[in-house]
């Protein structure tokens, strides 16, 4: 007869994971520090997070609170935030983060097709028109003609700037 605690030869035996109480503080420091980012964000922002309702109510109280409260608040949050999935949260922080650097890599985008617009108008106006089919091609056929004219002669660059606006609106326009 075999004795309790032995388990049969042909069943594996699980794998215990240790973890130190170091691991489990450095975690629930990482969580309390992602609850103080949150607790940063604009309301507006912070409402398309995925947070429960317990959590929401929690940031929203350490957005009010000062001093001590807040530092009690924020470790409650870093509490809460155990019972939360932190990974789609972290997604969402970082989309936020990113949102300004993304905004910045088109506008640099526009800047160098503007560059090319003058340059080479009639090619690059074409690319335009076949993105933006609302766009004035006469118009910007006449701003390209004044912007190099402008060059020329070392005037201020105001079609060059104007240029650049309208393909702003337009690349907003397509956003919304």
């Amino acid at each position: 007869m075999a004795r309790k605690n032995q388990k049969a030869p042909w069943e594996e035996e699980e794998e215990i994971i240790w973890v130190s109480r170091t691991e489990m503080k450095n975690d629930m420091e990482d969580l309390q520090k992602l609850g103080e980012e949150l607790v940063g964000l604009k309301p507006a922002v912070l409402a398309k997070f995925p947070l429960s309702e317990t959590l929401q109510v929690a940031i929203s109280d350490a957005q009010r609170f000062k001093n001590e409260a807040k530092r009690r608040q924020l470790q409650y949050i870093g509490k809460l935030m155990r019972l939360e999935d932190p990974e789609p949260i972290q997604l969402a922080l970082d989309k936020v983060r990113n949102k300004h650097s993304q905004a910045t890599i088109a506008l640099h985008k526009l800047e160098i097709l503007r560059d090319r617009m003058i340059e080479t108008p009639d090619v690059v106006i074409e690319e335009v028109m076949v993105k933006y089919p609302e766009a004035d091609r006469q118009r910007f056929r006449q701003l390209a003609r004044q912007a190099k004219k402008e060059k020329a002669s070392n005037k201020p660059p105001k079609a060059y700037r104007e240029i650049f606006q309208i393909l702003k609106d337009l690349y907003l326009e397509e956003d919304l």
